[in-house]
């Protein structure tokens, strides 16, 4: 029912909807999502603030940081730790003293009393800059805050950011250092480029779903085979740690999906976990159970969600390395701009003060007594040398002139003061120099970071494709499936009542089942606990795409016997397909799978006082391979009573009866397949 905002109940609805929204803003500008720009969250923003207010080289208290940002970020001292810990761990900005937890192991951090951090030559290089930082106030006003650090290195997709805000969510791979500054001189020189993830763990990375950030990945941990039965864990996927590793090895292990007989954990600077496998196992064997069915393997979504201009918007990781790179050239070229205004202010307050010494303007104010007198007298004496500077002279030149003492002015060196000079006009030619082809320099300026912080961060995983692993190919057949024919169930639970099994088969949890049954039907089932099927079921097995049967049937309406082979036929789970024609006086006579030496029968035929022979012999190999559901060879015109399997006796000697032409005689040779 819609409601009026005239209402109680509307003014309310309108109340809840535009706090709501207020609650929206906040959490996904203010905690959640990053930055592109500078590619951190407010909490990172106020850390590395914090610790630039408070940087005199050495280290500090991690609770003093964690208490000098309470200052700027308006929420508890747990979060600001957790926060401070997590960007020190990821080694770029954040120089770290003591215990900072694991990232391989997962361990905690010491309690903030007892380490120390502050700021990486990184850091102080590539994040500060008074000149181009806009402040606002704290939270209380007592402060200022950045609204953004002026970053020179494209750390949104260096560091990469996980968090979940209202109505989205955000997942940005971190990526090497080198190839991003590599990527970014490609991107100044007009060049293609790709960008793909790289961890701190390091571990084996698929990337062929990557999808610019925004697709998939599957990411392995690097086994390696020590020896027969033992494999040792050097390297994890992302996210995972070798106890959450070791845990779903275990569970694993409990689920009879894998078969090991310790797993321990040696990891301390370098993961290292050395599984040994039980008796009889052997590590080629588990190594792709390992990454079926434990953290070996893990797939990760990227969805790269980031703030641009107030809002959040989704982008791609070639988009925002280039808006990164765009925005360090124009902070390079208004650091420049801003250094050569700098530098034109001290050429021209250094020229101003040559000339009042060198030409002993202070001389004109020994006898004035009035200010306004001196200043005008200075600036008369000063108006014939105003082509020799480079822009106006005003009174706070004047009042700095002024203040020149005695002592300076009669140790006044003029060589010192002409090459100081040459000197700063020198740093101005290089500034104009560098302002008429920023693309030169900030290609310099990368190559710059590159050589001396390149060799910090070398590439940790390894990008490689590979195929997934079959989970049922991989599982152990730790299940025993049997039927029995009195009560017709099928399970891996029957044999539990305490009955012999007509048949059994070994199967794992994850293969399907073929049942065949008398009257020629067959269906593919899941492997379950305990199904009805009935009294007629003939054979049941795995299915394997390498199965080829040999079947002898007694088609009903004709009372002949038929021969035929097939494969493994396709299939819908739990669909009922057929053999042969439905017929009640229909059945399978024999049925049994291609074995190496292939499958030879005699079938002893009705007696006939017209035939020399009772019987009949067969070898498969001489029947063609067709479908599951085509129609067989025909053994004979005459009633079969009996089917023998003769595999693997000698042939005997015997005539091809008259009424059988095309079948195998007893003592005649196979044909020649060839």
């Amino acid at each position: 029912m819609n409601e009026t905002t005239d209402t109680p109940r509307g003014k309310l609805h309108q109340l809840f909807d535009s706090n709501f929204l207020d609650y929206t803003s906040y959490v996904i500008r203010e905690r959640a999502i990053p930055d592109a720009d500078d590619g951190l969250k407010p909490v990172q923003r106020r850390i590395l603030q914090t610790l630039a207010n408070m940087d005199d080289g050495r280290f500090h208290k991690v609770a003093n940081v964690v208490g000098e940002t309470m200052k700027l970020h308006p929420h508890g001292d747990q979060s600001i730790f957790d926060a401070l810990v997590n960007l020190a761990n990821k080694d770029y900005l954040i120089e770290r003293q003591g215990n900072f937890g694991n990232i391989f192991t997962g361990d905690q951090a010491s309690a903030p009393r007892y380490i120390e951090c502050r700021l990486s030559p990184l850091a102080r290089e590539t994040l500060f800059n008074k000149d181009l930082t806009e402040f606002v106030d704290s939270y209380d006003g007592r402060m200022q805050e950045p609204v953004r650090l002026p970053a020179k290195i494209p750390l949104l997709l260096l560091l990469g950011a996980e968090g979940i805000a209202v109505g989205m969510a955000t997942r940005i791979m971190p990526h090497n250092f080198n190839e991003l500054l590599h990527a970014q001189i490609a991107c100044l020189r007009g060049k293609d480029f790709t960008l793909y993830p790289d961890f701190p763990r390091g571990g084996i990375i698929d990337v062929s779903d990557y999808n610019h950030g925004n697709g998939r990945l599957r990411c392995r941990a690097r086994l390696t085979q020590l020896d027969a039965r033992t494999i040792v864990v050097t390297e994890l996927p992302y996210t995972t740690t070798t106890q959450n590793l070791i845990e779903s090895v275990e569970k694993a292990a409990k689920a009879n999906k894998l078969k090991i007989a310790s797993i321990n954990d040696y990891t301390a600077g370098k993961v290292e976990v050395e599984i040994k496998l039980a008796r009889g196992v052997l590590a080629e064997e588990t190594i792709d159970a390992l990454y079926a069915f434990t953290n070996c393997e893990m797939s990760i979504s990227p969805n790269l969600v980031t703030i641009e201009d107030n809002m959040p918007c989704q982008r791609e990781v070639e988009e925002v390395l280039r808006r990164n790179t765009d925005l360090l050239k124009a902070n390079l070229e208004k650091e420049l701009r801003i250094e050569l205004g700098r530098m034109e202010e001290k050429w021209h307050a250094r020229k101003l003060e040559q000339i009042f010494i060198e030409e002993r303007l202070y001389k004109e104010i020994e006898e004035k007594t009035n200010y306004k007198a001196i200043i005008s007298s200075i600036r008369q004496c000063l108006a014939p040398y105003t082509e020799e500077l480079r822009r106006k002279i005003t009174t706070e030149d004047i009042e700095r002139l002024l203040e020149i003492k005695i002592r300076r002015i009669s140790r006044y060196d003029i060589n010192r003061q002409q090459k100081e000079l040459r000197d700063i006009e020198k740093q101005i030619a290089e500034i104009q120099h560098s302002l008429s082809d920023m693309i030169r320099f900030t290609i310099a300026y990368l190559e710059d970071l590159l050589t001396r912080y390149g060799e910090q961060f070398p590439r940790r995983s390894e990008l490689r494709r590979f195929d997934e692993v079959d989970a049922r190919a991989a599982a152990l057949s730790n299940l025993t499936v049997g039927y029995h024919r009195d009560s017709g169930f099928l399970g891996h639970k029957v044999r539990a009542e305490g009955t012999v099994n007509d048949m059994e088969c070994a199967c794992s949890e994850y293969d399907r089942l073929l049942l065949i049954f008398k009257d020629g039907l067959y269906k593919v089932v899941n492997v379950t606990d305990k199904l009805f099927v009935g009294s007629e079921l003939y054979w049941f097995g795995v299915v394997k795409d390498d199965l080829l049967f040999n079947l002898i049937y007694r088609h009903g309406p004709e009372n002949l016997t038929y021969a035929k082979r097939f494969t493994m036929p396709k299939f819908i789970l739990n669909r009922e397909y057929r053999l042969f024609e439905a017929d009640k006086r229909s059945t399978i006579l024999l049925l049994r799978l291609d074995g190496e030496e292939g499958l030879r029968i005699r079938a002893a035929l009705v007696p006939s006082a017209r035939a020399k022979h009772n019987s009949i012999e067969l070898d498969f190999n001489d029947v063609l391979i067709k479908g599951a559901g085509a129609k067989g060879k025909r053994l004979t015109n005459r009633i079969v009573r009996r089917i023998t399997d003769i595999t693997g006796t000698p042939k005997k000697p015997a005539p091809v009866p008259q009424e059988l032409p095309g079948l195998t005689e007893t003592n005649q040779k196979k044909p020649d397949k060839s």
